[in-house]
């Protein structure tokens, strides 16, 4: 087992990876599938050491023929396993049905699905559907991934949950919920975003000691982002800094009834490094939000005329939370767009956006899937259904760099051409304010002098590691926005902690 690599691919290219092992590199298709197989039960070995009664649930396809070889090594181990297959093992073909003999063979238990072979059963193998899954899972095929969900007893899944899509991250009408996955050959991206987290459990990677000339051959779909460069984005501080050096962030937003949204994101910007913060609000709240927070310049502004001098003062600008969609929040928009400076837009201001489509190279979108739908017009759902292709569509027809919040957030750079994954956050910050503070994490590392695609790579892992401790904490169920800024403070000085 190795460490997780960074390349993220389509189902597609790793069936290419395959082949180049197998053709080019000669290495037989069933030596890979044994290896996918003791890799797999060694996994089964250590996460459930206990586990004596097993189930291998077998589909047609290769991923069966995993299936059957962690079937037979277990039996050959002495634990109780039986195989339940989905389709006729006499239908096999190539690898997989060689598999099987090889099984049946052995003596391992071999006989159709059925739920009540499922009673005793202290572990389950999910080796149903791979990587090709296409269509939505009907028929028995559904009715097992059901059964063996509602069954007490963990699963371990092979290559993919199935019925989860190995690109896009989408439940093909219903896919196993695994406590742990082994995937072979090369990660996929599905794996990683939409509703692939909550399908996974804890993801391993096994490369089967396919030779590592057959990756440059192929250009990822993305990269998994988990911050390893943040250290050299943020070295310590000369001990002659001043404020000036740091940048000046200029938020704007807050119509009324929605000041806590930008006071959120400016305290954000604040503790994420950025030397001075202003904040640009509607004039009735900002001397009462002066107060709760004294390090954030408020001013009340009503006309573009009133924001110009503080336009003119920035480093970069923030416009969104809580913006509004009234004639304020459009007329603030406006002004921001006709500065040249760096722009981070984010909810009311790209739902405003949406209405009136601008192209920009300076600035960073951060759209949930609603508002990325709005701004591609389309629905959320086709945002979902292609994550990927979604975040490219937004950054080349909008320009810059987008961000695509979500489980597994996207960032797409139409500068860099590539596109990177980050998996950290958890379901406790699907919660108001989180998207306001993490516009303040990205404003303040731009205003640092970090390059668009990097503040936003980071910004997101930052924000999404704060939640995560906060989590670890206190608990995802009711963490707030405003619990991740001390975390926010010790991971943006990361040679500190």
């Amino acid at each position: 087992m190795r460490e997780l690599p960074f390349e993220l691919y389509r189902a597609a290219q790793v069936r290419e990876l395959d082949r180049i092992a197998i053709e080019d590199c000669g290495i037989p298709g069933y030596t890979l599938m044994n290896r996918a197989g003791e890799a797999a039960f060694n996994l089964l070995g250590q996460h459930w050491p206990n586990a004596r009664r097993i189930a291998v649930v077998c589909g047609g396809g290769n991923n069966g023929g995993d299936g059957y070889i962690v079937a037979r090594l277990a039996h050959q181990a002495g634990l109780q396993v039986r195989v339940l297959t989905l389709a006729d093992p006499e239908q096999l073909n190539g690898d997989a049905q060689t598999a099987w003999q090889d099984a049946l063979a052995a003596g391992t238990p071999i006989t159709p699905f059925s739920t009540v072979s499922l009673d005793d059963t202290e572990l389950l193998v999910d080796a149903i559907l791979g990587t090709g899954l296409e269509r939505e899972v009907s028929g028995a095929w559904r009715d097992a991934i059901q059964a063996m969900n509602a069954y007490p007893a963990g699963i371990l899944a092979l290559d993919i949950p199935s019925g989860l899509h190995a690109d896009t991250g989408t439940v093909l009408g219903v896919a196993i919920h695994a406590a742990a996955t082994i995937t072979f050959i090369g990660l996929k991206v599905g794996l990683f975003t939409g509703q692939g987290p909550a399908c996974c459990g804890k993801i391993h990677f096994a490369g089967l000691d396919a030779p590592p000339e057959i990756y440059p051959a192929l250009h990822p779909a993305c990269w998994r982002y988990a911050g390893e460069d943040v250290p050299g984005l943020l070295p310590l501080r000369q001990r002659s800094a001043h404020k000036g050096h740091f940048g000046h962030v200029l938020v704007i937003g807050g119509e009324q009834g929605m000041a806590g949204a930008v006071r959120m994101a400016g305290e954000a910007a604040a503790r994420c490094g950025a030397g001075l913060t202003s904040i640009a609000t509607r004039a009735a709240h900002a001397g009462l939000q002066a107060a709760v927070r004294p390090e954030l310049m408020f001013q009340g502004v009503e006309t573009p005329e009133e924001l110009e001098p503080l336009l003119n003062r920035a480093t970069v600008i923030a416009i969104g939370p809580g913006l509004g969609r009234t004639d304020w929040g459009r007329t603030m928009l406006q002004a921001a767009l006709a500065s040249d400076k760096p722009l981070v837009v984010d909810a009311d201001g790209l739902n405003l956006l949406a209405v009136e489509p601008v192209f920009r190279e300076n600035w960073i979108l951060t759209p949930h899937p609603g508002e990325a739908a709005r701004l591609l017009k389309m629905t959320p759902n086709e945002v979902e259904a292609d994550r990927i292709t979604a975040v490219e569509d937004l950054a080349l027809r909008y320009g810059g760099v987008a961000v695509l919040k979500g489980a597994g957030s996207l960032i797409a750079s139409k500068e860099e051409g590539r596109v990177a994954l980050c998996t950290a956050g958890n379901p406790g910050m699907a919660s108001g304010g989180m998207g306001d503070v993490l516009t303040g994490v990205i404003a303040a590392l731009l205003a640092q002098g970090l390059p668009p695609f990097a503040a936003a790579k980071a910004g997101v892992y930052l924000h999404g590691l704060a939640g995560d401790q906060a989590a670890q904490t206190g608990g995802e169920r009711g963490l707030l926005a405003t619990d991740l800024l001390p975390f926010l403070h010790a991971g943006v000085n990361p040679k500190l902690c």
